[in-house]
């Protein structure tokens, strides 16, 4: 059944990405499914070779096994609570269906497994050490933007309801999904867009803009294009602060000026530094 997949963990954004999740399972008649994923565990790298006598080291050893077992205990309740509340909150916005799953392992791993019949992957855009690493994007969310086949929704800080979109289009085959999928999926219906190319204004440019803005009115979709020139992710960066742009939708990959995730140094500026959520394609 197709659902919206949501990544969380126990950082400042994990109610963003629930609250996001669940706007994009309403707007898409969707169930949401919640995963949190717990790491490898400890014990299996502890050194204990060295000057120690053979029963001191198996002393120590079954300390540590004790440890790694409080550890893991402590790892599961906790990843048991946080998907309970995302659950609620999810619930709470009117969305029926909600799955949670506790899995351990490798994120990319549970990623693989769960994403089959996602429609939309969401994630935070930093993890549990966000507060220690602001000028940094996540390393999950590149591992799993790099890896995932299904769109990424990137939830900001703060969940924040949004009447407008911005489109950054360079004409690339991931923006084109991107516009397909807006104008098929209606997870923005009724909402106004802009599509956004950033270039020299030549007639080559404008033209670039007419596909998209065609594709987006024949759905019903208030849309306009616009070409701006200069520094991509200040030029976006600024458009989305000025005119209450609610979300950015790009392709991860692209051939011009606006290209790669984090992977590229455009879109990675881009999305440290907007504020708002952003949907990305391969």
């Amino acid at each position: 059944m197709p659902k919206i997949l949501a990544f969380i963990d126990g950082s400042v954004y994990a109610e963003s990405v629930c609250r996001l999740s669940a706007w994009a399972a309403s707007r898409m008649a969707l169930s949401v499914e919640v995963a949190h994923v717990l790491g490898r565990r400890m014990g299996g790298s502890i050194d204990l070779s060295g000057s120690l006598e053979f029963d001191q080291r198996v002393a120590l050893l079954d300390k540590y096994v004790r440890l790694d077992e409080q550890h893991a205990k402590l790892a599961q309740e906790k990843g048991r609570a946080l998907l309970e509340t995302a659950k609620a909150i999810i619930a709470a916005q009117g969305v029926e269906q909600v799955e949670i799953r506790l899995r351990n392992g490798d994120l990319l791993e549970a990623l693989a497994d769960l994403e089959q019949d996602a429609r939309i992957v969401v994630i935070g855009k930093r993890g549990e050490a966000a507060d220690f690493a602001k000028l940094h994007l996540g390393s999950n969310l590149e591992r799993v933007v790099r890896s995932s086949t299904r769109p990424v929704l990137v939830a900001a800080r703060k969940y924040v309801p949004f009447e407008c979109f911005l489109i950054a289009f360079d004409g690339g085959k991931s923006a084109s999904r991107a516009v397909e999928f807006v104008a098929s999926s209606g997870l923005l219906k009724d909402m106004k867009a802009t599509v956004l190319s950033v270039g020299a204004d030549t007639a080559e440019n404008r033209s670039r803009l007419d596909a998209p803005v065609r594709r987006l009115r024949e759905v019903g979709l208030e849309a306009e294009g616009l070409l701006l020139q200069g520094d991509p992710d200040e030029v976006i960066g600024a458009y989305v602060e000025t005119h209450g742009i609610g979300l950015v939708v790009m392709g991860a990959y692209g051939h011009s000026r606006i290209r790669s995730l984090v992977i590229g140094s455009t879109t990675e500026a881009m999305v440290r530094r907007c504020k708002i959520p952003v949907l990305m394609f391969r």
